[in-house]
C-alpha cells in the first residue's frame, strides 16, 4: 500500500485554463486536482465513487478490499501531500499524466497515471508501477 499512498498523494496542482470547454488535458489535470483536494481531506468516498475508474475499483475487488478502506489503509496517515503534474499525453480516449509526488515524512516519488475517460469524465485506472497486487495495469 505504500506505493499507492505515494502515487496517490495528489495536492492542489496549477488550475485549469479559463475556457468555455476545457481541452482533455485541462480535464485530466482537473481530475488529479480533485483527486489531491481528497486526498488531502481524507474523502474516500469520493474518490471511489467520482475519480478512480470501474476497471480498478473491479481489482480492488477481486483483491478482496473495498474501495474506501483500501485508500483509508494507504492514505489513513499521509499529512502535507503535495503533487506537481508534468506532461499530460491524452490519446482518444485514455490519458497519461506524469506525476511527481511527496509528503511530510516521505521521499518524493515520479510516476505515470493513467486515466481513462468514462461516461464523459476522465477517470484515473492505474498507478504505473505500483506493486501492489491487483492495481497494476
Amino acid at each position: 500500500m505504500r506505493r499507492l499512498a505515494l502515487v496517490a498523494v495528489l495536492a492542489v496542482v496549477a488550475g485549469c485554463g479559463g475556457e468555455d470547454k476545457p481541452s482533455d488535458a485541462d480535464q485530466v489535470r482537473a481530475t488529479l486536482v480533485q483527486f489531491g483536494e481528497a486526498t488531502s481531506a481524507h474523502d474516500y468516498r469520493t474518490m471511489c465513487t467520482k475519480l478512480l475508474a470501474p476497471n480498478l475499483l473491479d481489482k480492488l475487488r477481486k483483491v478482496g478490499i473495498g474501495c474506501e478502506e483500501a485508500l483509508k489503509q494507504g492514505l489513513g496517515d499521509v499529512k502535507s501531500p503535495q503533487l506537481s503534474v508534468g506532461k499530460i499525453t491524452v490519446d482518444g480516449d485514455t490519458a497519461s499524466a506524469e506525476v511527481r509526488t511527496s509528503a511530510e515524512g516521505q521521499a518524493p516519488s515520479t510516476d505515470t497515471v493513467q486515466l481513462r475517460r468514462v461516461d464523459g469524465s476522465w477517470r484515473i485506472s492505474s498507478l504505473a508501477g505500483t506493486d501492489e497486487p491487483g492495481l497494476a495495469p
